[in-house]
């Protein structure tokens, strides 16, 4: 008895001791929901209370309507709709801002958007129209009992399908936005690239001018040595005077007019290494004072082969040529060409790649002009072959005296092809007079290698037509600078054009010529910046003119020549 009354007490005291926790656990749960539900309404009485909520345009009026809220949540339990119809409405409220955004968007990259941009404005525009609807704003928003699920499902609807055409334009919107963008800074990169290559082109332009026209220091170096020789020994130099062969129309004439002294060699000793009968031939080299002493000194020192002739003059030794008679003589010591040249203005800078390369001292000099006085030169000779000081010799020319020049003046290769080259490129066809006399289409040709019949100069006037052309373009309006466009014009209809074989141009500027080519002129002219007896030569080029070079002359030895 004892032991059960034992055990009976020890289970009773047990059984106590859980039912107070168990009390104390309940008590705790009753706490907690307590709080939440305290928490709960004063979240409710906070949302009522709140000023904040999203508006709808008022029938009529456009003032806020905050009310939409406060019926939504008092309704949560009661209409399971106004959930839904919430979430819709906060949908399409999103969509009309991320709509007016892209529009923004479109508007601020002005580019080929208009289209889009008009897109984005209607759809924000239908989205408002949508949730201000009154049929949707009386039974939706305003509507303090139960909403109309019939108008819920129609308004859930338009709106569904308005966000997937908006997610489905914007997608399309964005490719195009981020592509526009993509073209508009690929557009601004070539635009300042072409900048940056604009100005290197310039500056480029401007270095080869100083480069090509400079004098180098081993030419100068060579003129220096001819003239110390000279003054050394003035003995061995003395003027050999008058000889026949000079004058003597039989003979094979060339003029050839230069300050270059190792150029001049060049054509001459090309020349007579490829003559069949080098006596035969007559070089009229003719120079300015200040490097007559040079030349004369080359020229005895180094005397051609197979018995050729050389005279060596001055362009002062022809006194005829005087300001009075020759326009462009008066012309070139007028102040008003050296202003062009010489005074720091806008149409003289650098900046301009069209005048600059008119900024050439050569066409300050006579000696580029002095070919448009041949028959006064040579009063007694019938034919002269004129040659440029950058051109090389590879076959016999006798044959061009053989040439029926069919009355005409000039003798030259015709340089144009396609539409270029031609007249127009070298003339101003708005004046009235040139578009009057000429054609623009006209084949131009070139100097360089030039059959001249002076007989045929002088009974067609040319020198005199020459010094009209000149007079008239004083101004220069007519043509800018140079000998190319008067001679077009003075031998515009006395021009016989010759095979393209006897004279192949461009070795001074075009590294495409192909060497067959080449191999098969008579005359290959290095015309361009790129002279062979430069640094900026063309090195696949220079070994044509090198080898006619006499690098056994001690002064070209110690001018290092060629190194």
């Amino acid at each position: 008895m004892a032991g059960g009354i034992r055990s009976g007490r020890s289970y009773s005291g047990s059984g106590g001791g859980g039912g107070g926790a168990f009390r104390n656990i309940l008590s705790y749960r009753i706490f907690v929901s307590a709080m939440f539900t305290l928490l709960f309404f004063a979240t409710l009485s906070v949302l009522f209370t709140s000023n904040n909520d999203s508006v709808l345009p008022n029938s009529g009026t456009g003032q806020p309507v905050n009310a939409y809220v406060h019926r939504t949540f008092l309704a949560l339990k009661s209409d399971p709709l106004k959930t839904r119809l919430d979430m819709i409405y906060k949908q399409a409220n999103d969509h009309i801002a991320l709509v007016n955004a892209y529009a923004a968007y479109a508007r601020k990259l002005k580019l080929d958007n208009s289209k889009q941009l008009r897109v984005f404005e209607d759809l924000a525009r239908n989205f408002s129209d949508l949730v201000t609807r009154p049929t949707y704003r009386t039974s939706l928003f305003e509507t303090d009992g139960p909403i109309e699920e019939d108008i819920f499902r129609q308004f859930e609807k338009e709106v569904k399908d308005k966000v997937k055409f908006t997610r489905l334009l914007i997608g399309e919107a964005k490719e195009s936005f981020d592509n526009q963008l993509k073209i508009q800074k690929l557009k601004d990169t070539i635009f300042a690239v072409n900048e940056q290559l604009t100005k290197a082109k310039r500056h480029g332009a401007f270095s080869s001018l100083i480069a090509a026209k400079s004098i180098p220091k081993s030419l100068h170096c060579l003129a220096m040595r001819l003239v110390e020789e000279r003054i050394a020994h003035p003995e061995n130099y003395r003027d050999e005077g008058y000889k026949p062969e000079y004058e003597d129309p039989n003979l094979y004439h060339y003029a050839i007019f230069s300050d270059n002294v190792i150029a001049a060699s060049v054509v001459v000793n090309s020349a007579i290494k490829n003559a069949d009968e080098p006596h035969k031939h007559v070089f009229h080299v003719v120079t300015d004072k200040m490097n007559l002493a040079a030349m004369q000194v080359w020229f005895r020192m180094r005397s051609v082969e197979g018995g050729a002739h050389v005279e060596v003059k001055a362009v002062e030794d022809y006194k005829f040529l005087n300001a009075s008679y020759a326009p462009v003589l008066r012309q070139l010591e007028s102040a008003n060409l050296e202003k062009f040249y010489f005074e720091n203005r806008a149409e003289n800078a650098t900046k301009d790649a069209n005048n600059m390369k008119f900024r050439n001292p050569k066409y300050l000099s006579m000696l580029n002009h002095l070919r448009f006085y041949l028959p006064e030169m040579y009063p007694k000779l019938h034919q002269v072959l004129f040659l440029d000081d950058d051109v090389v010799v590879q076959k016999d020319l006798t044959g061009l005296w053989k040439i029926d020049m069919d009355g005409k003046v000039n003798g030259a290769v015709e340089t144009c092809f396609g539409s270029f080259h031609r007249y127009a490129q070298y003339m101003n066809f708005s004046h009235p007079l040139i578009k009057e006399r000429f054609s623009p289409k006209a084949c131009a040709w070139a100097y360089g290698m030039n059959f001249f019949d002076l007989d045929a100069w002088r009974r067609e006037k040319s020198t005199e037509q020459y010094h009209y052309w000149q007079t008239l373009n004083e101004d220069r309006t007519l043509w800018k600078l140079g000998t190319l466009p008067p001679g077009l014009i003075t031998f515009y209809s006395t021009t016989k054009p010759l095979d393209k074989s006897w004279h192949v141009l461009g070795l001074g500027y075009n590294p495409s010529i192909s060497m067959d080519e080449i191999q098969n002129a008579a005359v290959i002219h290095y015309n361009g910046n790129m002279k062979p007896w430069l640094d900026i030569a063309m090195n696949q080029f220079r070994p044509l003119w090198t080898k006619y070079v006499d690098y056994n002359m001690e002064f070209v030895q110690m001018c290092n020549f060629g190194l």
